[in-house]
């Protein structure tokens, strides 16, 4: 099978999330394009792309990182050695890395990350909470289930689905029967308002948002952030497969991790 230049790789991963999905303020697509441009062999798939990253990167000899939160998001006035998050941009550039970031664009495509959050939560009818124009994709998902279900029944198939032993509940009775769930990886405050539902799920969302929901009679479900999307890169990884064939190998990062630990 010939190998893949960069641009062809490129070409056969937007569709999956095309990036006219993601939102205004997201930095998506190719943000680093090696000056020496290279065959592509080996992607490594991580949800940040942190100093340890990089140099896991460089020690499997990765041709490009597909990061789905964008390293470069806000405009570099310079490169400063002495700080981590520059000296990761320096040592991928030294090293002829490229570097892509699907972020909301991955959200909002249908069959990423939101629809594979939903699919934890149970069997029912799932739509969009912000539907992009001339499109079936959006932000956020509303699910209605085929069946009512208890607080603690929805917190045991999230903790399932997504690997975790514990995560935070804002409830406002330990009997709530729950049929509507409000979800958006990562941070979903902006995605839910107006949005009434019997329980919000998501990774993380400030006390006074929290509170006005419960005040609501909305249960809050919250996972940490990173903790409701990272599960979904073995199925980013099967998609990329799919669209590649053998020609790619693709790894999942070993040093990305969620940076919050409960003790």
């Amino acid at each position: 099978m010939p190998l893949m230049k960069l641009q062809e790789l490129i070409y056969t991963l937007e569709p999956i999330a095309p990036p006219k999905l993601a939102e205004a303020w997201d930095n998506v697509g190719l943000l680093i394009n090696p000056l020496c441009p290279r065959d592509i062999k080996k992607v490594l798939l991580t949800i940040d792309l942190t100093e340890a990253v990089a140099r896991e990167a460089i020690e499997k000899e990765v041709d490009l990182i597909v990061t789905y939160h964008p390293i470069l998001f806000r405009p570099i006035q310079r490169l400063n050695s002495d700080d981590a998050y520059d000296r990761t941009v320096m040592r991928l550039i030294q090293n002829d890395i490229a570097v892509y970031s699907p972020h909301t664009a991955l959200d909002a495509a249908l069959g990423g990350v939101n629809d594979w959050l939903a699919e934890g939560v149970g069997a029912g009818k799932v739509s969009v909470l912000q539907p992009i124009a001339g499109s079936n994709a959006g932000q956020g998902r509303l699910v209605q289930l085929d069946e009512p279900v208890s607080i603690e029944t929805l917190v045991q198939r999230i903790k399932k689905h997504l690997g975790l032993k514990q995560l935070r509940l804002a409830s406002t009775t330990a009997d709530a029967s729950i049929q509507t769930v409000a979800l958006c990886a990562g941070a979903g405050t902006d995605v839910f308002k107006g949005v009434q539902a019997d329980a919000y799920l998501t990774g993380e969302m400030s006390h006074h948002p929290v509170l006005a929901a419960t005040l609501r009679g909305t249960q809050v479900i919250l996972c940490e952030h990173t903790n409701t999307e990272r599960g979904y890169l073995p199925v980013y990884a099967e998609k990329l497969k799919k669209a590649w064939g053998n020609g790619v190998d693709i790894f999942i990062s070993e040093m990305d991790s969620d940076p919050i630990t409960f003790h």
